[in-house]
């Protein structure tokens, strides 16, 4: 099987994260996460490790080095790995796909699910401090910030389209079946 590099967009909570564990666990595949290196200055620095921080910190680095600095990162990430099938989980914005099609490898899944259903994932999930206790206007006002603006747009520009209001076994389906098309 040659090389398949997978990024991964999608609203918050949409599946973006589940799809990657999966692809790591079933397809022994490798993940990559945008959020990384911005959750390691958040911890390096001792800053709450937020959804706003983290947007806060994205947002310094692309104004201040490049719009394109973690799809840079990414992509050095991803060309030095050696798996047949990596993920990238959280794709945001329209010059991070620009950057990441240099790889010929490269395909995008748009994950999608309503709003309802990423509002009870992302408060059961509890991955950032603040979302247990988020209530449902904090979290369609998440969706007002600057890095989630552009993640709509990117639906359009999609190679694949995955619905994700249905159980577990139904996304792990669209899964199975992208990557099966994608084997050569």
């Amino acid at each position: 099987m040659s090389k398949v590099i997978f990024g991964l967009a999608g609203e918050i909570a949409s599946g973006k994260g589940t799809v990657a564990k999966y692809i790591v666990e079933k397809h022994n595949g490798s993940s990559h996460r945008f959020s990384t290196a911005l959750r390691d200055v958040a911890k390096r620095m001792y800053i709450k490790e937020n959804r706003e921080n983290l947007q806060k910190i994205s947002t310094i680095f692309r104004e201040n080095f490049d719009d394109n600095l973690l799809s840079m990162v990414i992509y050095q990430d991803v060309k030095n790995d050696s798996h047949n099938i990596v993920a990238i989980d959280g794709v945001r914005r329209m010059a991070d796909i620009e950057y990441l099609k240099k790889l010929p490898e490269f395909k995008l899944v748009y994950i999608d699910a309503d709003i309802k259903n990423r509002f009870e994932r992302i408060t059961k999930r509890g991955e950032n401090v603040d979302d247990n206790a988020k209530t449902f206007e904090q979290f369609k006002k998440d969706h007002e910030r600057e890095a989630e603006l552009q993640i709509r747009d990117l639906k359009s520009k999609a190679d694949f389209i995955v619905d994700n209001n249905g159980s577990y076994g139904d996304l792990y389906v669209q899964v199975d079946d992208i990557i099966g098309k994608n084997k050569n």
